[in-house]
C-alpha cells in the first residue's frame, strides 16, 4: 500500500479544510492515454457535498469533460523540506506535505441560471469574511461570458488524504517536524496545520 498506511489520512473533515483552505485545485481527466490537467479553484458545497468549479470552453481539457466521466482533483496544502538537523534522532533529509486527491464522477451544469450562481457561491467563498466584492446574479458582465464556459460539480466517490508528517518518529520529532513545516508556511495557515496534526 502506497503511501504507507501512517501517511494517509481517512479523516474527511480535514481532507474538506484541505480544500476550503488550499481551494485552486489541478483538475485531472485523460483521453486516449493523453493526459488533460488544469489548474482552477473549486468549492465543497456542504449541502450536496460536491465539489463545484467551471472551466473556459475554449480549453482542450473540454473534449475530456463529459457526463459521468471519472476525474480526479488534487488539493496541495502545505509542504517542506525536513532537513535531518530538525531532529534529535539520526534521520535521512525528507519532504513532508499535506494533499488530498479527490475522484468522482463529473456532472455538467447545463442551465445558465445555475452556472452563474456557482459563480456567485464561489466569488463569495473567495472573497471571505471581510468581503469586499459580492458578485451579483444580474452581473452584466457575467451575462456576456457565460456562454463561454462550462459548469460542473463533481459527485464524489473517493477521498485520499496523503498527509506526509514524520509519523514514523518518534514524539519530540514528530512536533520538530511540525513546527518547521508552520515555520516554512503562510502565518495564516499555522491553525490549520494544528489542526491537520491532531
Amino acid at each position: 500500500m502506497y503511501p504507507p498506511p501512517h501517511h494517509q489520512s481517512h479523516d474527511i473533515e480535514k481532507m474538506i479544510s484541505v480544500v476550503k483552505n488550499f481551494p485552486l485545485g489541478t483538475l485531472i481527466t485523460a483521453k486516449n492515454g493523453r493526459p488533460y490537467i488544469t489548474h482552477i479553484p473549486f468549492i465543497y458545497n456542504e449541502n450536496i457535498k460536491r465539489l463545484v468549479a467551471h472551466v473556459d470552453r475554449s480549453n482542450p481539457q473540454m473534449e475530456t469533460l463529459l457526463e459521468n466521466a471519472i476525474v480526479t482533483a488534487v488539493f496541495n496544502g502545505p509542504d517542506t523540506y525536513i532537513s535531518p538537523s530538525v531532529y534529535t534522532t539520526p534521520q535521512l533529509p525528507t519532504y513532508n506535505y499535506i494533499k488530498v486527491h479527490v475522484t468522482g464522477k463529473l456532472k455538467l451544469i447545463r442551465n445558465a441560471e445555475e452556472a452563474k450562481k456557482t459563480l456567485v457561491d464561489m466569488t463569495d467563498f473567495l472573497e471571505g469574511k471581510n468581503q469586499k466584492y459580492s458578485l451579483k446574479m444580474d452581473n452584466h458582465n457575467m451575462e456576456k461570458l457565460i456562454n463561454y464556459i462550462q459548469a460542473f460539480e463533481i459527485e464524489i466517490t473517493n477521498w485520499e488524504g496523503k498527509f506526509k508528517l514524520s509519523q514514523d518518529k518518534n514524539h519530540t520529532d514528530f512536533q520538530r517536524a511540525k513546527m518547521e513545516l508552520i515555520k516554512n508556511s503562510r502565518k495564516k495557515d499555522s491553525a490549520f496545520i494544528e489542526n491537520i496534526y491532531r
